[in-house]
């Protein structure tokens, strides 16, 4: 995201490597898409107390709380094609040196992202506190 948004620059990397981030990006989505009905919260440890801004990292209390909420939100404003549309044109824009990208369309299904990787995140932090 961050060659995506700069003009005049490109990533001086092995496209493979791109491309597997690529790959890797679209598969993420989809366990997201997967996981939006499920309900976690009893399977978790969920404990308030520990709500610390740096693991809370992108998410609203309510997110904190019950992480497929973010799931939920995201797959209510986007389909898996919209994501994978995203995908591709961050990729595109990253790959080469363009200078009128029409970056606005890619702020939101951004924000999504980070959010489902953050709850992901907190989700598995969550599953291995409670095997503890």
């Amino acid at each position: 995201m961050v060659y995506a948004g700069k003009k005049k620059m490109s990533i001086n990397e092995d496209s493979s490597a791109i491309f597997h981030f690529h790959q890797v990006l679209r598969s993420f989505v989809r366990a997201c898409y997967a996981i939006r009905m499920k309900d976690l919260t009893r399977e978790m440890n969920t404990n308030p107390e520990k709500n610390f801004p740096l693991i809370q990292a992108s998410l609203s209390d309510k997110e904190y709380l019950n992480p497929t909420l973010v799931f939920k939100n995201a797959f209510a404003e986007y389909s898996i094609k919209d994501f994978d549309y995203y995908i591709a044109i961050a990729v595109y824009f990253s790959m080469g040196v363009f200078k009128n990208a029409e970056e606005s369309s890619l702020i939101s299904p951004y924000i999504h992202l980070t959010k489902m990787l953050d709850a992901a995140h907190l989700i598995l932090e969550r599953r291995i506190q409670k095997n503890q």
